[in-house]
């Protein structure tokens, strides 16, 4: 079955030649030219991936993620940003909510597509990886997380978790015990594709440990090296 992607752009003549390159590489696309409209077709098309711009009309880039992530069967749906605006301040927001990629524009199409192929792999083999490692709900008290869903209780109460701070807790809490250096959290969670600093990982435990609350001590740093989630 061909992988389905969504592509929301308010200016048509980008959607139209990026729609043109994926559907030859045989991808079904749907495309949305607002926030709204985004959140309403991702909702009925279910993709496996969105390519994303951010300065649009309705709810930006960075509101549709955060939504679009709270969507029955969305949770872990792959995520690009394209998009003009080129500070490092919104590239870090953009990866910090989540977004697997974030590309500028102007890019040709078939890095484009590369792009896309690299990711929707990646995610294939994380879900095989994924499988084998853990079971898909991890208890600990009373918190439960639940790798199937992307959710995480603690005395049965919901807490959101953006995906990258979600696929990080899960994977220590997978793997308790385990000292992993940041490095090599960077490249099971974000990927070889992506650049990103050392600091993200420390950004992103801090803030997995503030909604931990009580057991955020389960993350342990070890000085010098990286994280691990208290055995």
């Amino acid at each position: 079955m061909a992988k389905k992607i969504l592509v929301v752009d308010d200016e048509e003549d980008i959607v139209d030649l990026i729609r043109y390159n994926l559907e030859k590489e045989g991808y079904a696309v749907a495309t949305a030219s607002d926030g709204n409209i985004a959140l309403s077709v991702a909702e009925e098309f279910k993709p496996d991936l969105i390519i994303l711009d951010i300065m649009m009309p309705g709810p930006d880039g960075f509101e549709v993620c955060r939504q679009v992530r709270l969507i029955s069967g969305l949770a872990q749906v792959s995520i690009i940003f394209l998009t003009a605006k080129t500070g490092e301040i919104d590239q870090i927001l953009g990866l910090e909510l989540g977004a697997d990629d974030y590309i500028q524009k102007p890019v040709s199409p078939r890095i484009l597509v590369a792009r896309v192929k690299t990711i929707l792999r990646r995610a294939a083999e994380k879900v095989r990886t994924e499988t084998i490692a853990a079971p898909e709900i991890l208890t600990i008290d009373t918190l439960e997380i639940n790798r199937q869903n992307y959710t995480v209780r603690i005395d049965q109460n919901e807490s959101f978790f953006p995906k990258k701070e979600f696929e990080l807790l899960a994977f220590l809490a997978a793997n308790r015990g385990k000292v992993f250096p940041r490095e090599t959290l960077l490249k099971r969670i974000w990927g070889e594709s992506v650049y990103v600093v050392d600091r993200t990982v420390d950004v992103h435990v801090s803030k997995i440990r503030e909604k931990l609350g009580r057991y955020g001590h389960l993350i342990e740093t070890v000085k010098g090296v990286g994280y691990r989630f208290k055995d």
